[in-house]
């Protein structure tokens, strides 16, 4: 199981319709499953590292995340989120290094 963890700010807002509307079935089509995509979050601990969204989404495996990545259809918007924000994506997998 892995894990995508964004933090987005956008700096423009013309991409966010069509990326909203269109990436969850690209999402889907990979296994990939929202837990969490809001701008409803809190900072509790650490320097301040503000972010206008919060994305968590569950991967299958690491295949899964970065064929999804890759997608012909999701390319557009990618560069789009990329031209059009401030974006941080970490792919975290499900496991305890410190364990």
């Amino acid at each position: 199981m892995y894990y995508s963890v964004l933090d987005v700010t956008p700096t423009t807002d013309t991409w966010i319709p069509a990326y909203v509307a269109e990436t969850g079935v690209i999402v889907a089509k990979y296994g990939g499953k929202y837990l969490a995509r809001t701008a409803t979050h809190k900072q509790i601990e650490g320097d301040d590292s503000p972010a206008a969204l919060r994305l968590i989404i569950e991967w299958p495996s690491k295949e899964n995340a970065l064929n999804f990545m890759k997608d012909s259809e999701y390319v557009p918007h990618l560069k789009a989120r990329t031209a059009g924000s401030n974006s941080h994506h970490y792919l975290i997998e499900a496991k305890d290094d410190l364990a």
